[in-house]
This record gives C-alpha cells, sequence and structure tokens, in this order.
C-alpha cells in the first residue's frame, strides 16, 4: 500500500499532517488528518488565581485571543454568581465583533481566499496574498490592510491590548469608553460595512460568476451530511458573544438547545490513538466513528455550522446575504465545505454591521461597568470564535485557586468533520495513483475551509516543520517526493 503525506499542512494556525494511504490500483483507501501535537493547556491552569484564566488563556493563540478572553471571564461570571452590568455586556459584545472582523478578513482573503482568487491549481508559490494582491489590485491590498486594522484597533481601545486584552473582569469590564473613542469606532464601523459589502462582490464576481468555481464548490467530495450547532438569541437569530445552544440535524430542525453550563449533558469527547485532538459528538446521538449521517453524532460548528443552525442574521443587510445564499444553493441546511468561505463574509458583514448598532448606542460610554462579585465556585463560558463553538470550564476552591479546567475549541467541535472532509476529498480527487501538488491543494482546501485552528485544539510543542510529499508505489518504493525546505 502506498502512502502520501502532507507535513505540514498550509494555511492555517498550527500544524498538522494529512496521510493518504493507496491501494494497489492507486486509488485512496483512507486518509487521516492528524494532529502531531501535544495539548497542555488545561493543566497550565491548575492552580492559577481564578483572575489569571483571562490573562492566561488568551496566550493559546495569537489569531483568536478575544475568544478564549471572553469565554474565561464568561466562566468567572458564572463561577462568582455574578451578571455584567448592561453596559460592560454592551462593550465586551463590542470588542468581540471588532475581532471577528479582523479574524474573518484574515482567512479570506490571506488563507483561504488564494484558492479561489488564484486558482486552486495555481503554483504554490502564488497561493498566497501576494499572488491575491496581484489579482485583485494593490488598491484593494491596502483597503485590506486597513480594515483588518480595524478590527484590532476596535479590540485595542476597548481590551487594552490589539492581540492580547486584558479588560474582561468578573462582574464586568476594568475600561469604559469615552465619546472621542465612541465617534472613532462608528467611523470605522461605517467603513467596515462598506468593506465587508466590496468582500461579498469580490466573492459573487471571482467565485460564484465562475462556472467551474461554482461547480467545485458544490461537487459531492466536498459534502458532508453533518448535524450543525451554534449560538443563537432568542429568536434564533446568530450571535457571536450570547445566547443558547442550538443543534439543528440534516433536514435543518432543531433537535437540541442547551444553556453553556448544560454543556457536559449534551457534548461528549471521543479519543483516537492516532491523534493530539480529542472528538467531540452529540451525547443523545452517540460516537459512530467517523462518518456523517442521522446516527452519526457529530456537527459542524464555525460560519456554516452557524448559519445552518440559525433562522438568521440579526442585522438588516446581513440577513439579506443570509436569504440569498440559502436560496442560491436552494436548500438548507448547505451541506458543501467550501460554502464555509461565503457564510465567512456574510458574517463579516453582520459584525460591521453590529459594530456600527452598539457604537451607536447611547447607553455604551456609560461609567457603571462592573458588578460585585459572590463566593467562587465552578462556572462555564461559552462563545462563538470565529471558527466556532468555543467553552471554557473552570472549577474554583474556596481561595478562588483554579482546580480543574477543561477547553472545548472549535476545532475540537470539527475536527471530526475536518477529518471526514479531507478523507472525501481525496478519494475523490486521487485515481489510480495520479497525483500532483494541484490535487494535493485541492484536498488541503478541504481543511483549509473550517479555519481550523490546531494551535488551540492541541497546543504545539515541536514547532515548525518543512513541506514534504513521498509517493510510493505498491512495492515500498519511492517514486515521487515534493518537499519545501
Amino acid at each position: 500500500m502506498k502512502t502520501i503525506t502532507i507535513d505540514p499542512i498550509t494555511r492555517l494556525e498550527g500544524h498538522g499532517k494529512i496521510t493518504i494511504l493507496l491501494n494497489e490500483e492507486g486509488d485512496v483507501a483512507n486518509a487521516y488528518l492528524q494532529i502531531p501535537e501535544l495539548r497542555g493547556f488545561e493543566k497550565f491552569c491548575e492552580g492559577r488565581r481564578a483572575e489569571d484564566m483571562p490573562i492566561i488563556t488568551p496566550r493559546i493563540c495569537g489569531v483568536c485571543p478575544v475568544a478564549h478572553h471572553y469565554a474565561a471571564t464568561k466562566a468567572l461570571d458564572d463561577a462568582f454568581g455574578v451578571e455584567p452590568t448592561d453596559t460592560a455586556k454592551k462593550l465586551r459584545e463590542l470588542m468581540y465583533v471588532g475581532y471577528i472582523i479582523y479574524d474573518h478578513i484574515l482567512h479570506f482573503y490571506f488563507l483561504g481566499g488564494p484558492d479561489f482568487i488564484v486558482g486552486p491549481e495555481s503554483p504554490a508559490s502564488e497561493r498566497n496574498i501576494f499572488g491575491v494582491l496581484k489579482k485583485v489590485g494593490l488598491d484593494v491590498g491596502k483597503q485590506v490592510i486597513k480594515h483588518r486594522a480595524y478590527g484590532q484597533k476596535i479590540t485595542e481601545i476597548i481590551g487594552g491590548k490589539a492581540t492580547h486584552p486584558t479588560c474582561g473582569i468578573p462582574g464586568g469590564i476594568s475600561k469604559g469608553l469615552n465619546e472621542e473613542e465612541r465617534n472613532s469606532i462608528e467611523e470605522m464601523a461605517k467603513s467596515s460595512v462598506d468593506f465587508a459589502k466590496f468582500s461579498l462582490d469580490v466573492f459573487d464576481k471571482v467565485v460564484l460568476s465562475n462556472p467551474e468555481y461554482f461547480n467545485l464548490i458544490q461537487n459531492d467530495c466536498y459534502k458532508l451530511d453533518s448535524y450543525n450547532m451554534g449560538l443563537v438569541d432568542k429568536n434564533n437569530k446568530v450571535n457571536f458573544y450570547d445566547g443558547v445552544l442550538r443543534v439543528t440535524d440534516q433536514s435543518g430542525e432543531e433537535v437540541d438547545r442547551f444553556l453553556a453550563k448544560e454543556y457536559l449533558d449534551h457534548i461528549g469527547e471521543h479519543v483516537e490513538p492516532w491523534t493530539y485532538s480529542k472528538f467531540t459528538y452529540l451525547k443523545k446521538i452517540g460516537w459512530n466513528g467517523l462518518k456523517a449521517s442521522p446516527n452519526s453524532g457529530i456537527y459542524r460548528v464555525g460560519p456554516l455550522g452557524r448559519l445552518n443552525a440559525a433562522d438568521g442574521m440579526a442585522t438588516a443587510q446581513a440577513d439579506y446575504e443570509y436569504k440569498r445564499m440559502f436560496k442560491t444553493f436552494g436548500v438548507k441546511p448547505i451541506q458543501s465545505t467550501l460554502a464555509f468561505h461565503w457564510a465567512r463574509l456574510i458574517e463579516l458583514l453582520y459584525a460591521s454591521e453590529k459594530v456600527l448598532e452598539l457604537s451607536k448606542d447611547p447607553s455604551i460610554t456609560g461609567t457603571d461597568l462592573r458588578n460585585p462579585i459572590g463566593k467562587p465556585g465552578e462556572g462555564v463560558g461559552v462563545v462563538e470564535a470565529a471558527r466556532g463553538v468555543l467553552i471554557h470550564h473552570f472549577k474554583l476552591d474556596d481561595e478562588a485557586i483554579v482546580r480543574s479546567a477543561n477547553l472545548i475549541v472549535a476545532t475540537t467541535n470539527n475536527y471530526a468533520d475536518i477529518c471526514i472532509s479531507v478523507r472525501d476529498a481525496a478519494q475523490n480527487m486521487i485515481k489510480k495513483g495520479h497525483v500532483n501538488e494541484g490535487l494535493l491543494n485541492k484536498v488541503e482546501m478541504a481543511f483549509r475551509a473550517y479555519d481550523p485552528c490546531f494551535g488551540c485544539s492541541t497546543h504545539t510543542l515541536p514547532g515548525f516543520g518543512p513541506l514534504k510529499v513521498e509517493i510510493y508505489n505498491n512495492k515500498k518504493q519511492l517514486i515521487k517526493k515534493l518537499e519545501r525546505s
């Protein structure tokens, strides 16, 4: 049996390895997405002071530190039995949607976008941000950089830092917003709304209007018939910061709904010996291996999972785009993995509209920023990281010292789906031993659409390694070698 190895996989946060096994006919017998990293942050948290959690956990990832910051902060709200003030909650959400802006821009233009804007089988040296800029022009590139910086600036104004914020405290927030800062955020929000609409227009012209690309999105090899999960508000609209967790099935019907603190009754974790990352599944369905069906409890989170699990968006323009996407596909839920990219841009518009809405709220510059806390106990916090549902769970002793911690991150929730997506893409793309860099990139596109963060899901020990793909025949003789130092 021949083996093809892609190690490390590219354009993601963290490190992963794809192993593709070919049978004697040269077709794909199986494929695995392995995470060759050791997860350690849960142990790092033990013995720490509770108030350190919103400061320590953002160091898990430099891409999504705001998500970890507020998941930890909300877990401490719960552990100390306190609700944040109305102003504090709005400031938290304002900062949070600012983070979504810069994170979604990063993925579409820097990580996922090169596959469509430059081309999935273009030379690897061109499938990057520089290839994107060559296609769309330097003026567009400047707008990309400017609006990603806007999202980070919003985080900095409220959170104290652009990357690792420090403002979240149990029961509230450490810093308010003055009128000058509020006005600055409002102006950035107006521009971000226009940029989000421009990005959707780019997707229309480059992807949806290209029959080859649209057929690729709808190709069966990128479809996965799983459950979907996301945070929703009281009207079942998408909400990144707060709400209840809603699960819908393969026909779009609600099959589960629960609060963050109830997650252990609904979500199970499964371990396989060939990877350091766990797999999550719906307990009421059960773990039935790496397969997607009504009898398999795996589920999707992230942009597509959120939109599938919701009934719409909570802002007008994003809701219009939400309805247009489902009308275009003619079905709900959408099970095409590559549709994650479209869903991500709809969320970019929603986040931009939400920043504008909150920046205009008269109470956003209020000074009532924190409620008094109660005695320490056990708490769970949940938010929607850019790439999906993120759960922090802390148990505190009487001195408010963390005695145990459990973190379920977005990529852990998506891991089973990613493995299936990679396997299905490989089985469809690689036939009779024929393989090249373009085909391997199409296999990578199956995981890249999820915007996975393996640093979050495992945390890295070994660091960066070279890319090496070795292809052997059924006599275990090396017949082709592709590598990048």
